[in-house]
């Protein structure tokens, strides 16, 4: 009896197996190149579809996002409004999917003109359907923060000088006023120079930047662990 227990498990798991087809790898296809990626391989099998570990791609902001706002544990949601395609033609994730976030920590601006940093986990890839789909994403950064960039900070230093070299020549013009008008180059020569000095050097040792993005902003992502995606079929998001 025992022994013809394990037969009949033996035959039906032998059935199971050749009753569903294995999974096997059709073509290896291509991600469009993207700045910051280390991979762009996409695995094309005859089950599904899979974005290797190493790929990025481009995500919207869905509404404004401010740093000082949110704190760690907040979710942040993205819109992908176009479709995804490898280099190929392959359909990989449909247009009007969107993908949910983690808040895993904030860094505040801090002194010396040090900006602020959020760190984000991409989790979660729902697609048009409802469909959920489980991935791992950072930010596409080297330290895989969002942060504002080298303009913005410059764009700070800049209005720092220039406002305190206008105060400066202001104060220049007043001072070379005072004995004698001729004197207003000489005035101008010493304010400028020292209002924009103190302008610069008040720009560095203030705080950083807050990190703002408005809606619609791109960012763009790395995938830290395959993204594997069922076959999708090549339609126009309902409704769009």
């Amino acid at each position: 009896m025992k022994n013809l227990f394990v037969i009949l498990i033996l035959i039906l798991t032998a059935i199971q197996v050749y009753a569903e087809p294995c999974e096997e790898i059709l073509a290896r296809e291509h991600m469009f190149d993207e700045k910051g990626a280390i991979n762009n391989q996409v695995l094309i099998t005859n089950q599904r579809n899979i974005i290797c570990e190493g790929n990025a791609f481009k995500i919207l902001f869905e509404c404004k996002f401010w740093s000082d706002c949110v704190k760690a544990g907040d979710r942040v949601n993205f819109d992908i409004p176009e479709a995804i395609y490898t280099q190929e033609g392959t359909l990989l994730i449909p247009p009007c999917s969107k993908i949910v976030a983690t808040v895993i920590k904030i860094e505040k601006q801090r002194v010396p003109n040090k900006n602020a940093r959020v760190y984000l986990n991409f989790e979660c890839l729902v697609l048009p359907d409802g469909t959920t789909v489980a991935m791992s994403a950072k930010p596409c950064t080297k330290d895989g923060s969002l942060k504002e960039g080298p303009w913005m900070t410059a764009g700070k230093l800049f209005a720092y000088t220039l406002g305190l070299g206008i105060v400066g020549a202001g104060a220049g013009t007043g001072f070379a006023f005072i004995p004698n008008p001729a004197k207003l180059v000489v005035g101008y020569a010493i304010g400028i120079p020292v209002g924009t000095t103190v302008g610069l050097i008040t720009g560095l040792i203030t705080p950083g930047l807050k990190y703002h993005a408005k809606a619609g902003e791109a960012v763009t992502i790395i995938l830290c662990e395959s993204l594997e995606l069922c076959k999708q079929p090549d339609c126009p998001c309902n409704g769009n």
